[in-house]
């Protein structure tokens, strides 16, 4: 879904003050009753919530190169039942074409290069005429910005296991990035090297696939621009000569090292499916280890070939008028945060948080991952965000969990109990040396490996961020440990992170408005000294940010700007904004009046709120997430604060 809008004018405050806020204590009640059964609506008999995951174009686009990949057509063209679901695809595609003929990344976002290059090729791959309106229209967009020479690496890698893009011009990706020594491949964000890892199986055992006969991409390429990867600064030119030499090794070098690469890397990506729900539990990653034993000639009846295609599907969205790939599922995440806002809603001792209390329980993480190659000597715990992807509990699940545990009581206290105490320990191990939280690992902060060829897709490492601190920093306070030396660690980091307007940056939510309300949550819970300040200050920047119509909004361009930019009021942005607010001990204030109003006014009448834009982020300028229950949840816990 996408939208036009037109940036908006902030509003003074004598402007604001003129517009006086009339809702009362028994509207917000009313309206969290209402939103409260809303959500109740929607959990399952086991306890859980699932909402809808979505992101682009881009998704659908890869799945039809995917089916190339494993149907390579002849002469009489792909085989039935795959022309369905190709067709099926394409048609999702062309739905979300822009005016200008592109694709884009984001709702109400630009077109984007390498979104639109997919999508054309998908398109074309399709059956769909080069001549047609809509391709056309494509073309001349993917050549006014840049032409195939623009895309990112991932594209030029996946055109050229086709031929479809010269290979000398793509980033290789081998093998033996897995025997290097030094653990180099866990200096790598987690979901980084769940993908590279299947992708060097298929860049070194993947040559013999062709796009069909006379299928080129020729027309995407902008005359007079070099193919050569481009080159950047520092030390981008060392790995650029180091990319030269992988190929002449692909070429000359030795058999017996490729193959035992070959093998281990094969083990390493096995290994990884187990006691998970595929590859990493997210779609490229799984989508490559679909590839990968496809190309180690793996059959098709082979168990672990079976499996891979069966979580990989269970990703799709089909129903009569809808086919769409979700990047992964936000079970745990989802139902953390509902059981959280309940319970901050007054839900006590009440029978469906304890059927969601048992559920988290029994997806506690009980076996070493990715992380103990770091913390071998910590007891494993902790949540994943999927439903079951044991290598990689997450810190953010993991304290957002806790919160919603603080809420859910199970059935059985002693088991409760025990699972809190080691998903406690857990995060407090997971806490890197510079006091902050990341996402999956701990000090995943090794710059130089964003010098790499194919580092472009803006996530090659898992570097702490304030939004995660102040998760962590808000559930170990609320948990009695606002004297913990974790705790002062913590909140140094979130001092020091602080823009010099008063925001803090967003990591996995766009994006100021994100970071702040959470860093701001955090600092308010653990009550340190030198926080009232600093609160002071991003309430203030928050106060300045809203919009006319007493909401919040904020763009994904933000990210590509380095600043706020921003965006039509949207239910989750304004959420966000008054839990910042809140935590900073404004409750009274004309914006955070205005605020509550326009979120009581925009509730329907189901409970439910309305939201266009996309407000969560996968890689920043590169790929957003929209959740489909953000815009519930979130309204339900800001309105629990009100009377607070």
């Amino acid at each position: 879904m996408s939208y036009e809008w037109t940036e908006p004018t902030r509003p003074s405050r004598r402007r604001l003050a003129e517009q006086p806020s009339q809702f009362s204590r028994e509207q917000v009640a009313h309206a969290m009753e209402r939103s409260v059964d809303a959500l109740a609506a929607q959990q399952t008999p086991e306890g859980f919530w699932c909402g809808e995951l979505t992101a682009d174009t881009t998704l659908e686009s890869d799945y039809i190169l995917l089916q190339l990949w494993l149907n390579q057509p002849d002469e009489s063209g792909w085989n039935p039942p795959t022309r369905e679901r190709i067709g099926r695809a394409a048609q999702s595609i062309l739905e979300r074409q822009m005016p200008d003929g592109g694709f884009n990344i984001y709702a109400g976002g630009p077109s984007e290069v390498s979104a639109t290059i997919k999508a054309y090729c998908a398109l074309k791959l399709a059956g769909m005429a080069p001549e047609s309106d809509a391709m056309r229209r494509a073309r001349e967009r993917t050549l006014a910005l840049g032409g195939l020479q623009a895309a990112n690496s991932y594209v030029k890698i996946n055109l050229s296991l086709f031929g479809l893009y010269p290979r000398k011009h793509a980033p290789s990706v081998p093998p033996e990035i897995v025997m290097l020594p030094g653990n180099v491949l866990y200096e790598m964000s987690s979901w980084t090297r769940s993908i590279l890892v299947p992708l060097s199986i298929v860049q070194a055992r993947g040559s013999n696939r062709r796009a069909p006969a006379g299928f080129k991409l020729d027309e995407l390429l902008l005359p007079g621009v070099s193919l050569a990867l481009p080159k950047r600064w520092g030390l981008s030119v060392l790995f650029h000569q180091l990319d030269r030499v992988f190929k002449v090794w692909e070429k000359r070098g030795s058999e017996r090292i490729r193959a035992a690469a070959i093998r281990e890397a094969e083990r390493w990506i096995l290994t990884r499916t187990r006691h998970t729900e595929g590859l990493g539990a997210i779609y490229p990653a799984m989508m490559y280890f679909i590839m990968a034993l496809e190309a180690l000639d793996y059959a098709q009846d082979h168990p672990d070939r079976v499996e891979a295609i069966r979580h990989f599907e269970s990703l799709l969205i089909e129903t009569e008028d809808r086919f769409i790939f979700q990047p992964c599922v936000s079970p745990i995440w989802d139902t953390a945060i509902c059981a959280y806002a309940m319970g901050e809603a007054g839900l006590k001792d009440d029978p469906r948080l304890t059927r969601t209390a048992d559920w988290l329980i029994s997806k506690e993480v009980r076996r070493k991952g990715d992380w103990s190659i770091k913390r071998p000597d910590t007891e494993p715990s902790g949540w994943a965000f999927e439903f079951a992807n044991e290598f990689y509990p997450d810190i953010d699940d993991t304290a957002m969990v806790l919160l919603a545990l603080m809420h859910a009581k199970g059935s059985n206290p002693d088991l409760q109990a025990a699972c809190e105490r080691r998903a406690i320990n857990w995060l407090l191990a997971m806490q890197s040396g510079d006091g902050g939280w990341a996402a999956f690992d701990v000090d995943n902060n090794w710059a130089v490996l964003n010098q790499v060829p194919f580092a472009d897709h803006n996530a090659m490492l898992d570097p702490t961020c304030p939004d995660i601190t102040g998760r962590v920093l808000e559930c170990l306070c609320r948990r009695g440990m606002a004297g913990h030396e974790a705790v002062r660690r913590g909140v140094a980091y979130l001092l020091g992170a602080q823009e010099k307007d008063g925001s803090w940056y967003g990591r996995w939510g766009v994006n100021y408005i994100y970071g702040s309300f959470l860093a701001m949550r955090g600092l308010a819970a653990s009550g340190a000294a030198g926080a009232g300040d600093a609160l002071d200050r991003a309430a203030k920047w928050l106060r300045a940010m809203q919009n006319p119509d007493g909401g919040w909004g904020e763009s994904c361009a933000s990210y590509t700007r380095d600043c706020f930019v921003p965006a039509p009021s949207s239910a989750s942005q304004t959420a966000w904004a008054l839990l910042g607010l809140r935590a900073a001990g404004d409750s009274q204030s004309v914006p955070f009046r205005q605020g509550v109003e326009y979120l009581l006014g925009l509730q329907t009448a189901d409970g439910t709120w309305p939201e266009g834009a996309t407000t969560g982020t996968g890689f920043p300028n590169v790929f957003y997430l929209t959740y489909a229950m953000y815009r519930d949840y979130f309204p339900l816990l800001a309105l629990s604060q009100v009377g607070d």
